[in-house]
């Protein structure tokens, strides 16, 4: 499947294809480059889910806290 870019730099996804992810008007997209390649991954309810725990046991909520509490004492 080829997709073309428009000289504004846009792509058009296929409908097959959006219909097949969920991708919707005003579906944000997350774009990875991995150096060799694009990684287009619209942010679906699906998505989400499939990120749920996959921070656990990192670390990111005492970061998060820990910047709440910064932005308190910085009266934000």
């Amino acid at each position: 499947m080829e997709a073309f870019i428009t000289v504004k730099g846009q792509i058009v996804i296929p409908a097959e294809l959006r219909r097949k992810y969920g991708i919707t008007p005003k579906t944000r997209i997350v774009i990875v480059d991995t150096g060799k390649e694009i990684i287009l991954r619209p942010i679906t309810r699906e998505y989400l889910k499939s990120l749920r725990g996959s921070l656990k046991g990192s670390g990111a909520l005492e970061v998060l806290m820990e910047e709440r509490k910064k932005d308190k004492e910085r009266g934000k």
